[in-house]
């Protein structure tokens, strides 16, 4: 079969003169493995065809049309081993992604090399061998064989059954590799050349929110605005004759709120239906078939993903002066980039491409992120006084927030955290448990303002390169 064909139909005909009815799929299956294998999909499909010599028989690429998979997660479908004990199943253990405080524990799968399956879906029949073979210099490949009975058991089809038998088996195909496209909990990362489906990323944006977010009031409005407003504005672009495609950069010095705005911005459109918006995460461009073939398969995806949010973490170094042309042209070629808007993210605007970051109608719209500004740093210093509210061990009064933010002048977003969670990291690690509370507005016996003083005191000789 053809590599880019993602299924063929195999009429039926009269069985070979050789082969076994009933368990002799099977048979011929552990026979086949015993010697020399060539073509093991050629091999399953002699062998079925002596078994079931009237069905009807499509042959399909079972990596991108998981039958079992989507039997599994549905209602309306469901499948039954035939006879397990002669199915070759792998069954192994999957350890939790993180050891420590993982509540899952981990579980065990189960992956199919041959089975023969009683499948059902929205009522309709099938007969499913799942198997997995060598295919010469191609490796394994695994493939589904799909069968629908003739509705004369023990004669052949005429041509119109044919057809209703290949309608039938449409319908399953077409929904199973619809399924497969969409994200269920997840968001798609790429990655050393390939696109994979994250949940745990997906679960970690779930808990960004824009309170967690400390910006101008303005500017987060405008952010939010600019691209949720893209997602709702198709009729609004198509009245003007617009392109329907957007990029935006935000830029900056490190730390200062770049990302925690990109996954709050994710998380908003992840709760978005009719249409869903999905969210592409890039972590490189590099692949086996060299970076333009990255490009390629990211641009790719998102066109057949959208409306999509595309995004470009760190972008002044993921485009190198040796891409720079076939990344443009992608971004604003000849093939449309309806509904994709891209956010591209740096550090360092003045490495970025001119041709990327003063170009219109590629990332036309800059945010920048800047060191924050002094009422920006006591509303900082307030979400933490807020987020240890509850925390009996800690003495945070109101007006410690000023004397924080006075003192942290020059400081990054990161640069704070970093002298909050250092100090607090100190009060647990003591033995004592006392708690000295401020008194008329005094500090200097506050132990976490004392904590607090002694870090950023660190901090600023680490920002001075001391």
């Amino acid at each position: 079969m053809a590599q880019n064909e993602e299924f063929v139909h195999i009429s039926t005909g009269p069985p070979p003169a050789s082969g076994n009815v009933g368990g002799g799929v099977a048979k011929d299956f552990f026979a086949h493995t015993q010697g020399q294998r060539w073509f093991s999909e050629g091999q399953t499909v002699a062998s079925i065809r002596a078994a079931h010599p009237h069905h009807h028989l499509t042959v399909n690429l079972a990596y991108t049309c998981d039958l079992l998979a989507f039997a599994a997660a549905r209602d309306d479908a469901g499948y039954a081993a035939r006879d397990k004990a002669e199915g070759l199943v792998e069954r192994a253990f999957m350890p939790p992604s993180r050891r420590y405080n993982d509540e899952s524990g981990g579980a065990f799968g189960e992956r199919v090399v041959f089975g023969a399956f009683d499948y059902v879906f929205r009522g309709m029949e099938y007969l499913v061998y799942v198997v997995e073979g060598s295919d010469g210099v191609q490796g394994k490949g695994r493939y589904n064989y799909i069968l629908v009975a003739p509705e004369d058991e023990g004669k052949g089809m005429e041509i119109e059954e044919k057809k209703k038998a290949e309608r039938k088996t449409d319908e399953l195909l077409g929904a199973v590799t619809r399924w497969m496209q969409e994200l269920h909990g997840e968001v798609l990362v790429f990655d050393q050349g390939y696109w994979q489906k994250n949940k745990e990323l997906y679960q970690n944006i779930q808990k960004a929110n824009w309170e967690d977010v400390i910006l101008d009031k303005e500017r987060k409005e405008s952010i939010i605005d600019d691209v949720l407003g893209f997602f709702d504005g198709e009729d609004r672009y198509a009245e003007f004759g617009v392109p329907w495609k957007r990029g935006i950069i935000f830029y900056g010095p490190p730390g200062n709120g770049k990302t925690i705005s990109t996954k709050a911005l994710m998380h908003d459109v992840s709760k978005r239906t009719n249409p869903s918006i999905e969210s592409l995460y890039v972590k490189t461009f590099t692949s086996y078939g060299g970076p333009e073939y990255g490009i390629r398969q990211i641009f790719l995806k998102a066109r057949q993903m959208a409306p999509c949010l595309l995004i470009f973490e760190d972008i002044d170094s993921l485009v190198s002066p040796a891409i720079r042309s076939y990344f443009l042209n992608e971004v604003d070629g000849l093939e449309s980039n309806h509904g994709i808007l891209m956010i591209g993210s740096t550090n360092h605007l003045e490495r970025l491409d001119p041709g990327i970051a003063k170009r219109p109608s590629r990332f036309d719209r800059k945010y920048l992120f800047e060191v924050p500004t002094l009422e920006e740093r006591v509303q900082y210093a307030e979400y933490w006084r807020h987020k240890l509210k509850g925390n009996k061990k800690v003495d945070f009064p109101e007006e410690m927030s000023a004397q924080i933010a006075a003192l942290t002048e020059d400081f990054s977003f990161a640069y704070m955290k970093e002298a909050f969670v250092a100090a607090l990291l100190v009060i647990v690690a003591r033995s004592d448990k006392r708690v000295v509370r401020s008194r008329d507005g005094d500090l200097s016996e506050n132990v976490l303002f004392k904590e607090l003083v002694k870090q950023i005191r660190e901090l600023r000789k680490e920002m001075d390169g001391e």
